[in-house]
């Protein structure tokens, strides 16, 4: 009798699991691929923001995948992770990623060998961008910033439960760290709340600059963003800034 119960029970354990399996979207295979504990980075918990005119929403192939940041007139700053499907395109300036700000493509994409992306616009946009940081723009224990359009909660279908809205949560730096291709990085700890699916590639902001573009979280606790500052000269021999 004990047997013929727990067979019956292992087989809906079986379908269960490749039920979940057979769910994945191909914007999860990619997250996966791109952390080292789950996928691309929304805002679980935090603030909806108020003022965020250097925000970009990156969209590949017209679906929406990550976040990111302007840096200059003809220049998106994202994560490499978030830029290998194509057809990439933003939207610039809004806060809401389904209207207002500026749409313009991606005509050109600089990979460099940690998880960061410059992308080259198909037109100047105007717009306030990003100040970047220098080397010496964040320390241990400072609080700071990070803005998505990520996953608002740890759910299954994750295109389904990004925010509309940009959101932002206050973190905590706990140190140095890698991101998720081994570059150098910068690890915080879960404050007001934590980057999910969909914030990948967007900013870390400290003191106004940002200093960080979002690669790695385990959604729960801790964030790892790769070091801005520390890059600043590749930044600069492509982006001019």
């Amino acid at each position: 009798m004990r047997i013929t119960r727990i067979i019956p029970a292992l087989l809906a354990a079986l379908l269960s699991v490749l039920t979940l399996a057979g769910t994945a979207t191909a914007a999860q295979a990619e997250d996966r691929a791109a952390t080292k504990v789950s996928g691309p980075q929304p805002i679980i918990g935090g603030s909806y923001a108020q003022n965020a005119p250097w925000a970009a929403r990156l969209f590949s192939n017209g679906r929406q995948t990550c976040s990111a940041t302007i840096i200059a007139p003809t220049w998106i700053l994202t994560a490499r992770h978030c830029v290998s499907g194509g057809g990439l395109s933003f939207r610039i300036g809004s806060l809401d990623q389904t209207s207002g700000g500026t749409v313009a493509n991606g005509t050109q994409v600089y990979n460099h060998s940690s998880d960061l992306s410059l992308v080259r616009l198909d037109r100047n946009v105007s717009a306030t961008y990003a100040r970047l940081g220098q080397p010496g723009s964040v320390t241990v224990g400072q609080n700071v910033q990070v803005y998505g359009w990520g996953a608002t909660s740890r759910c299954g279908q994750e295109i389904n439960c990004q925010s509309r809205l940009l959101k932002y949560a206050n973190v905590t730096v706990s140190g140095g760290c890698t991101d998720a291709y081994g570059g150098r990085a910068i690890c915080a700890r879960r404050g007001d709340g934590i980057t999910a699916g969909g914030d990948s590639g967007g900013p870390m902001m400290a003191n106004g600059v940002q200093v960080g573009v979002a690669s790695t979280s385990d959604r729960q606790t801790t964030t790892a963003y790769t070091n801005v500052t520390a890059y600043r000269s590749w930044i600069q021999s492509i982006a001019g800034v």
